[in-house]
């Protein structure tokens, strides 16, 4: 079993924080400070875990101005050695698809060809395919079947992240270490590349899925359209933009932009996989229930990532949500109680499973993985 466990010390003077990360062998694995935050005239409220000093005691250094730090939070999230050598088995095998997905068909057609594996190929965790195919395989569904289907929602995925790094949209030069699409190959072609890869995800699920019914695969490529249309993808990107540099976003408004800027394609890797594994209506909404919560609470994640993370641990440019003047759920919520509600996100979506038992099991540990991740 690994695990990680996640450190915070306030300074009592002027309310800095010291964070790190330790592996379960306490091998510091990462160091960093988040900067100066407002002095706290309590002790915050926390969910606690684990208590143990971070440093030794040690007097006030007045050129700093720091008093001894205390240990302000420790929590431990187990990520199994299970969890992690299934995903790079199904990464790898993803990986392969996708490398075969999109072949070269005419000579004229090598600038758009090389873009869209470009971006497509850039690496990634590659969590949307993986779950597709997991939830498949619960309801006893074979992987080949979902195999079409969740190369195509990487397809989309990736169509997505191209259009996002635009200047029009949030003007990104990075994207997983890598200048983005545009930086490449101009805007023209980053827009038809990611153009490109949206028509061929659907032509990829109708002409490659096998041993399915027309029937389910019809629904399959409804639910595709719909996640990613004016009520998913597209309708979440559309109010983000309009949210933008406004006082009066709530945070009911911030959860119905990302139930469809990031959740709705996340649910519809979990529910198309279910489909095609022959669930029936009942658990295609329960598993639709689960995939909500885990999509909300992948984003609450990647809002804490901005905030706390690095380039070099996510691969592009990080606080540029506070530049656009964008809510975010640190922003809202603040930062603590931003982890708080991704962590309640998680455990509402594995109790939602909790009737499938130990098929469930890698659905639950891909869900606590979600709030674990460091990129």
């Amino acid at each position: 079993m690994a695990f990680v466990i996640c450190i915070s010390a306030r300074c009592c003077c002027c309310g800095s924080i010291e964070s790190a990360l330790l592996t379960s062998s306490n091998r510091l694995v990462k160091k960093r400070r988040n900067g100066f935050l407002p002095k706290f005239s309590r002790r915050p409220e926390l969910s606690v875990t684990r208590w143990s000093p971070l440093y030794p005691q040690r007097s006030v250094d007045e050129s700093c101005n720091h008093s001894p730090l205390h240990l302000c939070m420790v929590a431990e999230v187990s990520v199994s050695d299970k969890l992690l050598q299934y995903m790079k088995l199904k990464k790898d095998y993803v990986e392969e698809q996708l490398k075969r997905s999109i072949p070269l068909l005419d000579s004229r057609l090598g600038l758009i060809h090389e873009a869209m594996r470009y971006s497509l190929l850039a690496g990634g965790k590659r969590i949307r395919p993986i779950l597709c195919i997991t939830s498949c395989e619960l309801f006893g569904g074979d992987a080949l079947a979902a195999t079409p289907t969740a190369v195509a929602l990487e397809m989309i995925h990736t169509m997505s992240l191209i259009h996002d790094d635009l200047p029009a949209m949030d003007n990104d030069d990075y994207r997983r270490g890598k200048l983005t699409n545009h930086k490449v190959f101009g805007e023209d072609i980053a827009i038809l590349a990611g153009d490109a890869l949206l028509a061929r995800a659907f032509e990829y699920i109708a002409n490659e899925t096998q041993g399915v019914s027309a029937e389910v695969v019809l629904k399959v490529i409804s639910f595709v359209g719909a996640s990613v249309g004016y009520s998913g993808i597209v309708g979440g990107q559309v109010v983000d933009i309009l949210s933008e540099g406004k006082k009066d976003v709530n945070i009911d408004d911030l959860i119905w932009i990302h139930k469809h800027k990031t959740g709705a394609l996340l649910k519809c890797c979990v529910v198309t996989g279910a489909l095609l594994g022959g669930a029936n209506e009942e658990d295609v909404c329960r598993i639709g229930e689960y995939a909500e919560r885990i999509g909300l609470a992948f984003q609450v994640t990647d809002d804490i990532l901005d905030v706390t993370s690095s380039f070099e641990e996510l691969g592009k440019s990080i606080g540029k949500d506070e530049r656009s003047d964008k809510a975010t759920f640190p922003r809202l919520m603040g930062l603590e109680e931003s982890r708080r509600f991704a962590e309640r996100l998680v455990q509402e979506s594995k109790t939602l499973i909790e009737p499938y038992g130990k098929r469930a099991y890698y659905l639950e540990a891909l869900a606590d993985y979600i709030v674990a991740r460091s990129h």
